[in-house]
């Protein structure tokens, strides 16, 4: 498998985006989940932050994809009743599906398109998570209008998904949607985690892939618990499935290709693997996103570490968890 066109081989070594550790602010204890896309010239990150209580959705501006200023949070938890009503976590806008492209955002129907999930509970994480859509017509991204009802749930799928649904990734090909999003079999204990296909025509009527999971675990491997997160882009006639794996020690990166968008082939081993004690991503190097400037491309994902005396914010577990960045060129 010739995968040296999709590396990313050299860590910024720094955070690019951090929690503010505030009282009362979304982002009190973590911040999470990249998506980076271009828009209006400038660069944008959708990221979700947690306070405590949970997940909430948050925008950032970049001039030059390193230095990041964070923006306006666009999804609230309260700010209906419902499902969703706890948890808000957007992971991908419909955008433009080349590598190597762009990756400014597609319409539909004239209006943006945003996949999230939303757990039940207060907390970290409780419950089991479903999937719903939100819409904007906002070009500024700043208000955004969910679909009353979710579009998959944990309850209508297979064993291996009946734990909770999330981090989702949405892409339109010849005019279908595809829907890639990561599953857990439980969500007590040791569970696993794998990703799963819905397809649409209409944004509405989902069906799940009668192939599910698409991309699943690997038994006494890197990857043997969790094959999770999906970032799917196209670089010519190959699809790309950035992902990360973990085998209950240690969350990295890797990568899956596919010519059909329905078979993925895995590259054996991580594509960045986690840092060497007292590094930024000494414990977790996961949850990608992936953009192409000037010829390099740019592999977006969140770092944790322990904590230590002097951390601005600690998240649950504990940790300190932040966004970094790795390039497949040496930066100045």
């Amino acid at each position: 498998m010739d995968i040296d066109r999709f590396l990313t081989p050299y860590k910024w070594g720094r955070p690019v985006l951090t929690a503010s550790g505030a009282e009362g602010a979304f982002d009190k204890h973590a911040v999470d989940c990249p998506f980076v896309f271009r828009h209006k010239d400038r660069f944008y990150m959708m990221y979700v932050g947690f306070d405590g209580i949970g997940y909430q959705t948050a925008l950032a501006v970049s001039d030059d994809l390193l230095e990041w200023r964070h923006l306006a949070v666009i999804l609230r938890h309260g700010e209906r009743e419902g499902w969703d009503a706890s948890n808000v976590a957007g992971t991908w806008l419909l955008r433009d599906n080349e590598l190597n492209g762009p990756a400014t955002l597609k319409k539909w129907d004239g209006k943006y398109w945003m996949a999230y999930h939303a757990y039940p509970g207060t907390g970290y994480e409780e419950g089991s998570a479903k999937i719903g859509l939100a819409w904007t017509e906002d070009e500024d991204l700043l208000v955004w209008n969910r679909l009353e009802d979710p579009i998959l749930t944990p309850e209508e799928g297979a064993d291996w998904e009946r734990g909770g649904l999330y981090k989702e990734c949405l892409l339109e090909h010849e005019g279908t949607f595809y829907l890639f999003y990561n599953a857990k079999n439980q969500n007590h204990g040791r569970w696993t985690e794998q990703t799963g296909l819905a397809t649409s025509r209409d944004l509405t009527n989902w069906r799940r892939h009668e192939g599910n999971p698409v991309l699943g675990v690997t038994p006494d491997a890197w990857d043997s618990g969790f094959a999770s997160d999906p970032c799917v882009l196209r670089d010519g006639g190959i699809w790309a499935m950035y992902f990360f794996g973990y085998d209950y020690k240690k969350a990295q990166e890797g990568l899956a290709l596919s010519d059909d968008l329905l078979h993925w082939s895995k590259h054996p081993e991580p594509i960045i693997r986690t840092g060497g004690e007292g590094e930024l991503d000494s414990a977790f190097a996961h949850k990608p996103s992936i953009i192409a400037h000037n010829g390099v491309l740019y592999h977006f994902y969140t770092a944790s570490r322990p904590p230590r005396e002097g951390d601005a914010y600690v998240n649950v577990f504990p940790e300190y968890r932040s966004i970094t960045v790795a390039t497949s060129q040496p930066l100045r």
